[in-house]
C-alpha cells in the first residue's frame, strides 16, 4: 500500500491504494497531480471509489477522479484552486 505525506493526521480511516488505481494514475500521467493534492482529498477519492457497489459505478468514479486530476480545477465536482502537481 502506498502512503503519502500528511496522511498521519487524517481523522477519517486511511484508505489503501488499490493496485489498479495506482496503475491507472501512472498510465494516465496524473500521479504527480494526485500526490500534490491534500491528504484528505486523496483519501476521500479512494474511500468514495471503494464504497461503490457496482463495477460500473466504481469505474465512473475512477474516471471522474482522473478527469478532475487532469483538469486540476475540481475536487468532487467542487471548485479547486490548490496545488495541481504541474508546478
Amino acid at each position: 500500500m502506498a502512503t503519502f505525506p500528511g496522511t498521519e493526521n487524517l481523522k477519517r480511516e486511511l484508505q489503501p491504494m488499490p493496485q489498479d488505481i495506482a496503475e491507472r494514475l501512472k498510465r494516465e500521467g496524473v500521479e504527480k497531480a494526485y500526490a500534490a493534492r491534500p491528504a484528505y482529498q486523496r483519501n476521500d477519492y479512494l474511500g468514495w471509489i471503494a464504497r461503490a457497489k457496482q463495477t460500473d459505478t466504481r469505474e465512473r468514479r475512477i474516471r471522474q477522479m482522473l478527469d478532475e486530476l487532469r483538469a486540476g480545477n475540481a475536487y468532487m465536482r467542487m471548485r479547486y484552486t490548490g496545488p495541481t502537481g504541474r508546478e
